[in-house]
C-alpha cells in the first residue's frame, strides 16, 4: 500500500515542481537513496532533480554538506538540527531551490538508550525555511525505511502546497 501512495505523492511533487520551475535534492543518510528514487520514479525527473547525495557517515555529512562537526560531536547525527542542515548544505552543493533530507537509526542496530532504533528525523524545504518530522516506531529495517521514506515524501508535498498557495492547510510538523 505504501508503494502505491509513494507513487501518487512522487507524482503531485513532479506536477508541482514542474508547474512552479524549481529544483530539488536529497541529502539522505540512513534512507540510502530511496527518497531520490522515490523522486526519479515519474518521467520527465530530469526538468527538477538535480541530483542527491547519501552521506552514510558523518564525515560526508561535514565535508559536502557543511554540517557543523560540533553539533555531530555533542547531539548525534540523529537530530532535529542536523536533518535542518542537510537541507540547507544539499540545497547550496546541488544548487537546488529545496533538499529533502533523512537521518537515523533503522535498525536492526546504532540505537542508544536516548535515540533508540527506529528514530529518523527528516526535513525538507529552503536554505531559509525548513519543516521537520521525528519518526519514532521500529517495524524493522526494511519497514522503517519505507516509512521514512513516505513521510519524507509526503511532509514535502505538504510543504510544496503550502508554498506554492495550492493548499489552504498548512500541516504542523
Amino acid at each position: 500500500m505504501i508503494d502505491f501512495e509513494s507513487k501518487i505523492i512522487s507524482r503531485e511533487v513532479s506536477q508541482i515542481l514542474w508547474e512552479i520551475e524549481k529544483t530539488v535534492g536529497t541529502a539522505e543518510s540512513c534512507t540510502g537513496g530511496r527518497i531520490a528514487e522515490s523522486l526519479i520514479s515519474i518521467p520527465g525527473a530530469s526538468k527538477y532533480f538535480k541530483g542527491g547525495i547519501v552521506c552514510y557517515v558523518d564525515e560526508i555529512k561535514e565535508r559536502l554538506l557543511g554540517v557543523d562537526a560540533q553539533v555531530l560531536e555533542e547531539k548525534t547525527a540523529v537530530c532535529e538540527e542536523v536533518a535542518r542542515q542537510l537541507v540547507t548544505g544539499a540545497c547550496k552543493a546541488l544548487n537546488t531551490d529545496f533538499a529533502i533530507a533523512a537521518t537515523g537509526f533503522a535498525g536492526p542496530t546504532g540505537g542508544t538508550k536516548d535515540i533508540p532504533v527506529g528514530t529518523i528525523w527528516l526535513a525538507c524545504g529552503s536554505p531559509e525555511k525548513q519543516v521537520t518530522l521525528k519518526v519514532e516506531e521500529d517495524h524493522g529495517r526494511d519497514i522503517n525505511l519505507a516509512i521514512a521514506t513516505h513521510k519524507a515524501m509526503q511532509m514535502f508535498l505538504d510543504f510544496l502546497k503550502a508554498e506554492t498557495g495550492m493548499d489552504e492547510e498548512v500541516k504542523k510538523y
